[in-house]
């Protein structure tokens, strides 16, 4: 199994954040009093939710323990961490708040958890979610290209690939489950800097499971010739290197009465 390693997934985190705040900023929940982050990363976001909602108690959940336990350097009496799956989350109590950060692309089949999601949210709550809507990127078809390579299929052919959906399909299934929703795209011009810059990016998150499934010297060679052939599909530019990044944005509101399907 992948794992994540925090500081690596951190190098960027402006860059990372910034969507986060972008979704919160349409949650217009008053005075929630169970925040939940599912898919919580490194916990820097999650503690900012203490901060947009002072009067709620705030979880983050991940499945990694890397990123839980870099995490527990933001709890504090309101924030808490806890390891988990967010397929097989369910909450003790009906929930004000749901937010999902960049998590649900890495869940298979997450189209159908949203019933399940929905239904953990109290009436008048909320579900919140942003995924990536870059898979069509040169960065992801370089990768699913080499990933297939006769050399290193044998190794990167049984890793999952992270997948999602544009906001229409997305505002409809939400529609369905009795929600009020706003849904939207985003494309972001990431100006980058440093060497290899999109490679260090996405080697921190979406090649991540592909690089760890390779022994030490085909990732070796797996890692050269990415880096060579993201360079020239990313050339650097005088203000940088330019990577175009697009993210899909939901914010659901639960509509009282509305079940959203079995908890």
């Amino acid at each position: 199994m992948a794992t994540w390693d925090p500081a690596s997934y951190l190098r960027f985190e402006d860059e990372r954040s910034r969507p986060f705040f972008d979704l919160v900023a349409r949650v217009h929940a008053h005075m929630p009093n169970q925040v939940i982050d599912l898919g919580c990363g490194p916990g820097q976001l999650t503690r900012s939710l203490a901060d947009r909602w002072p009067g709620a108690e705030i979880l983050g959940i991940d499945s990694s323990p890397e990123m839980i336990e870099a995490a527990g350097e933001h709890s504090s009496t309101r924030v808490r961490f806890e390891v988990g799956d967010i397929r097989q989350w369910r909450p003790t109590a009906p929930v004000d708040v749901l937010v999902s950060n960049a998590a649900l692309q890495w869940v298979p089949g997450h189209r159908d958890l949203l019933p399940q999601l929905v239904a953990s949210v109290a009436p008048g709550g909320w579900c919140a979610f942003q995924v990536p809507g870059n898979f069509d990127e040169p960065s992801h078809l370089i990768l699913r290209e080499m990933a297939s390579d006769c050399r290193f299929a044998p190794s990167t052919s049984g890793v999952e690939w992270p997948s999602a959906f544009d906001a229409g399909t997305y505002l409809s299934d939400l529609f369905a489950l009795g929600c009020r929703v706003d849904a939207w795209e985003t494309s972001y011009l990431h100006v980058l800097t440093g060497p290899d810059p999109v490679f260090t990016w996405i080697s921190g998150t979406g090649a991540r499971p592909f690089l760890q499934a390779l022994p030490p010297i085909q990732r070796k060679v797996f890692e050269s010739e990415y880096k060579a052939l993201l360079r020239e599909a990313y050339p650097p530019q005088a203000c940088g290197t330019v990577m175009p990044f697009r993210r899909v944005f939901v914010v659901a509101h639960k509509v009282a009465g509305s079940a959203g399907g079995p908890a």
